[in-house]
């Protein structure tokens, strides 16, 4: 037992629900899910009845409730005890990352770090041709990269999944999960070649047809949203959509990461390595959404299960 899986089990119990201990804890849904029940596995009790109005505390989570309300008024009272370090730092971090990342994945991180680093000031930088850390056109680079430049201190966060997303409509608009193989396409044009879906992509719509082509990620997920068509998307962008739904499982053999990189020379100031200790922490903690394990939303039922073409 640890201090964090008492967190999140406090974060439930006090909520009553995932979604209220998420966003209490400033983490992905699927997370809380996950922690949790590995918590309850790890010491085989339940501590919570699951009914569809939220989580419902058992008799064994009533008693560890209160063990835990008592061990986190100590560590809050410790906290107050201990001169916070965040409080001194003052400067400002150039984050440079792409569109994709900025739009629908860090904005949350990003303001949560804020919030614990009230001095420092975030300047984003989207740049399709990557600013350059070793010129210090910026401080920190969070990219979705294969090999990152061996010249600059990097941490490796976690695979990025891609899979086939189409529209949910509940309104039964334009849908696509009885027609699978005759949907028309939204694709990538040539500047997304170097993505490792592109070739499988580019494979898969041949004779096919194609909606839409664009050249950005969120141009394509907009396109998906207003029912244009199927797509293949990143895990992260498809599976926090409530208006998309996975027609596929995570497609193999191309996946992308996300990389955490700093000069090496910038590593060692107060800023910057706070940005870079709190957003490794934050992102990893997003891991599954990230990896495609756990989309927010069910992948629609089909009678003889998923479609496995094309994949």
């Amino acid at each position: 037992m640890n201090w964090d899986d008492l967190r999140y089990f406090l974060a439930i119990a006090e909520t009553g629900s995932l979604t209220g201990a998420a966003e209490r804890l400033a983490v992905n849904h699927s997370t809380v899910y996950r922690r949790i029940g590995q918590f309850e596995a790890d010491l085989d009790v339940r501590l919570f009845e699951r009914h569809a109005d939220g989580y419902q505390l058992t008799a064994a989570g009533e008693e560890m409730r209160a063990s835990a309300k008592r061990v986190d008024a100590e560590f809050n009272a410790l906290d107050r005890r201990v001169p916070s370090r965040q409080v001194a730092l003052n400067g400002a971090v150039v984050v440079t990352t792409t569109d994709t990342l900025a739009a629908t994945f860090l904005g949350p991180h990003f303001a949560a770090f804020q919030r614990t680093y009230p001095g420092i000031s975030l300047e984003v930088v989207l740049d399709p041709q990557r600013q350059s850390l070793s010129k210090r056109q910026a401080d920190v680079a969070i990219r979705e990269t294969r090999a990152p430049p061996e010249a600059l201190f990097g941490q490796r966060i976690a695979d990025i999944a891609f899979a086939v997303y189409g529209s949910r409509d509940p309104d039964g608009r334009l849908d696509f999960r009885d027609d699978f193989d005759t949907a028309p396409w939204l694709v990538y044009d040539d500047s997304l070649a170097d993505l490792p879906a592109a070739k499988w992509l580019r494979d898969t719509v041949a004779g096919k047809s194609i909606a839409l082509r664009a050249n950005n990620l969120l141009a394509l997920l907009g396109a998906a949203k207003a029912s244009m068509g199927i797509t293949v998307l990143p895990c992260f962008m498809g599976d926090a959509e409530p208006t998309l739904a996975r027609w596929t499982p995570a497609l193999p053999d191309f996946a992308s990461e996300l990389w955490l990189l700093a000069h090496k020379d910038l590593r060692r100031t107060a800023c910057v390595g706070a940005f870079l200790d709190y957003m490794s922490e934050a992102m990893t903690g997003d891991r599954d959404l990230l990896e495609g394990f756990r989309p927010t939303f069910d992948m629609p039922e089909y009678d003889d299960g998923p479609p496995t073409h094309p994949i």
